[in-house]
């Protein structure tokens, strides 16, 4: 994919990074469905707790959980595909709704002439049947960053630099959006402005971790300030 030349009128701020699952889109629910009919079928219970073990994570690292939890023997790539499988299943079958604000903070950034990318740990194919529902509410990107396309998914800030890369803006220039402590690792360590919108998964208080009850709490103009704010620090 090419590089995006970052526009230059967001002052500090070059570009708004958002995470997925959880964050725009209430996947979550459907994850809990999917991973505990998978594990019904290891011959095992799924608990509330488990879920927010695995939010923010990878397809591996969800599989090796899962199996380790079995009583019943299955392969990597089995569990892999009911995963992928029953998620995509129940994306056809019941769409997804974006979270509140999400719209409209996609929308305002794009207003603005700022580059935005969506960051995820999610398959492509799961990916893009999330774009497809989002594009359908007229919610676009200028880049995408998948599980496959990185070697080491969140924590890891790979994801984060990939996709900062690909809009032509400095990580640390960017505001990155997140509901998970996998996903604020990743953007913290990725140098990017860290904007929390806690989910299913408590996420502690730190310095320079802006935390909001939800997206619309957040517009461009916090998100600017913010970037201000990092700025002065450095």
């Amino acid at each position: 994919m090419p590089t995006i030349q970052a526009a230059g009128r967001g002052g500090r701020l070059r570009a708004v990074l958002f995470d997925m699952d959880g964050l725009l889109v209430d996947t979550e629910p459907l994850w809990f469905e999917v991973e505990r009919a998978v594990m019904t079928r290891l011959g095992s219970e799924w608990t509330k707790r488990d879920q927010q073990t695995l939010v923010g994570g990878s397809l591996a690292r969800s599989v090796g959980y899962l199996l380790g939890r079995a009583s019943r023997p299955a392969s990597p790539d089995q569990v892999a595909s009911w995963l992928i499988d029953g998620m995509t299943a129940l994306l056809a079958e019941r769409g997804v709704a974006p979270m509140p604000g999400a719209v409209e903070l996609v929308g305002e950034v794009h207003a603005a002439g700022l580059p935005c990318a969506l960051v995820t740990s999610s398959e492509r194919v799961i990916m893009d049947a999330v774009l497809a529902e989002l594009a359908g509410r007229g919610v676009t990107f200028d880049a995408t960053v998948c599980g496959g396309d990185v070697r080491n998914t969140k924590p890891d800030p790979e994801p984060y630099h990939r996709a900062a890369a690909l809009v032509g803006a400095p990580a640390g220039r960017c505001a990155a959006l997140e509901d998970s402590p996998n996903g604020v690792a990743a953007a913290e360590a990725a140098g990017c402005v860290t904007v929390v919108v806690p989910g299913v998964t408590a996420v502690e208080p730190a310095p320079g971790r802006f935390i909001a009850a939800s997206l619309a709490d957040v517009d461009l103009a916090l998100l600017r300030s913010l970037a201000e704010q990092a700025y002065a620090q450095t």
